[in-house]
């Protein structure tokens, strides 16, 4: 069953749907979203679990996919155009190849159609490990997150979606913070996201898969499941970025989707 999902609508223009990454929300883009606002109407969305977006006991594509499907439906979007980076762009590629008559095009950022060894045991364990009942501040959250984490800046990331409980959830929450994640069902279905979409395919839209230059998750033995699935795909790569290739390079980044937006 879809969910509404919690979302942002600015700009003016043709659609185009923004999906973020695990672990992150609709402000991850919010960047990208600033500089391509002017000639699309931006609709960024949480996905399930994830942000502002209700909960739910299951997590994979085709229910995301569902969940896009539906906003689209609420919202009377009958085509659009879909940005995602991550796990957004395998939602993004899901509802391509679910229903492509959708979807005008999409733009996959630093992900590819495959099947990934598991890359979060790590994050999951930490985040898992962080008391909400005993912590003061985000500070305390960091300093466990750290035998986990190396790098402040994914630290810092993750814990944007650290928020402080309000008056009304004190019943719900014994301390001072809560995770907007949800977290269970992320970890539990944490095999099933590590997955390729599902799908026999081909999109025959546009499609352009930008990488990272430093990043590993698109590579060349991925060419012929992209060119399956996707047979009209195009490459572009950001030289100087990794994963976090729209954030480290946005003005880059936003100029590759406005050329091919604009096409």
């Amino acid at each position: 069953m879809s969910v509404d999902l919690n979302h942002r609508i600015t700009g003016d223009g043709p659609p185009l749907i923004l999906l973020h990454g695990l672990f992150g929300s609709l402000e991850n883009l919010g960047g990208i979203s600033r500089r391509l606002q002017e000639q699309w109407q931006i609709h960024a969305l949480d996905q399930r679990n994830h942000g502002s977006s209700p909960h739910t006991d299951t997590m994979d594509y085709p229910a995301m996919a569902d969940d896009v499907l539906a906003y689209m439906d609420a919202r009377g979007l009958d085509k659009a155009a879909i940005l995602g980076h991550s796990m957004g762009g395998k939602t993004a590629m899901q509802v391509a190849l679910r229903a492509p008559e959708r979807v005008e095009r999409i733009i996959v950022a630093d992900i590819a159609p495959v099947t990934y060894q598991p890359r979060h045991d790590a994050v999951l364990e930490g985040l898992t490990s962080v008391d909400l009942g005993s912590i003061r501040s985000r500070q305390d959250a960091d300093r466990v997150l750290a035998d986990y984490v190396e790098e402040p800046g994914v630290r810092q990331f993750l814990l944007k979606n650290l928020v402080r409980v309000g008056e009304d959830e004190r019943n719900d929450h014994p301390g001072l913070y809560r995770w907007r994640l949800n977290l269970p069902v992320i970890e539990q279905s944490y095999p099933g996201l590590a997955r390729a979409p599902e799908g026999d395919g081909p999109f025959e839209g546009p499609v352009l898969f930008i990488k990272g230059a430093d990043s590993a998750y698109i590579q060349e033995k991925h060419r012929d499941e992209i060119r399956r699935l996707f047979p009209s795909a195009d490459l572009r790569i950001i030289t100087g970025t990794g994963h976090w290739l729209h954030a480290e390079k946005p003005d880059s980044f936003a100029a590759l989707c406005r050329r091919f937006l604009a096409d």
